[in-house]
């Protein structure tokens, strides 16, 4: 006999989000040179009387094929972001700005990009990250 539990969405919602972020993880650690770790190992432990078929081989060189083309693309996303990046903060040198919450505002010496984003140094030596609510003046 299964037996559901009921629980409300929020939870449920927080669940999905730790299972995706959990994924997205794993998957992060993943790339092409894994993959073709896992398929020569796969190659050299096949039995010789019933060789892998030439359809999946194909099938899986097509996939690395793939995760090489993604890992690519990420790059290339990356550097693109960087760019943006420093795009905004070099119209932000020498202007005004409040942070979100109001706590921090300051005059911008200069901007750094960062793993969370473009991170404004103030004059008086504060940082402020350049987020969705900063205030420019």
């Amino acid at each position: 006999m299964t037996v559901i539990g009921a629980t409300s969405s929020t939870s449920s919602a927080s669940t999905t989000a730790a299972a995706a972020k959990a994924t997205s993880s794993v998957a992060a650690k993943l790339n092409a040179e894994t993959f073709l770790q896992l398929f020569m190992t796969q190659l050299k432990n096949q039995d010789p009387t019933k060789p892998m078929d030439g359809t999946e081989y194909v099938s899986q060189l097509a996939t690395l094929s793939q995760v090489e083309q993604a890992t690519q693309t990420n790059k290339k996303l990356d550097s693109l972001l960087t760019s943006s990046f420093l795009d905004q903060a070099d119209s932000l040198v020498g202007k005004t700005i409040m942070s979100s919450d109001g706590n921090s505002s300051g005059v911008v010496q200069s901007v750094k990009v960062t793993s969370d984003g473009a991170l404004a140094t103030l004059t008086d030596g504060r940082n402020v990250l350049l987020e969705s609510g900063v205030s420019v003046y």
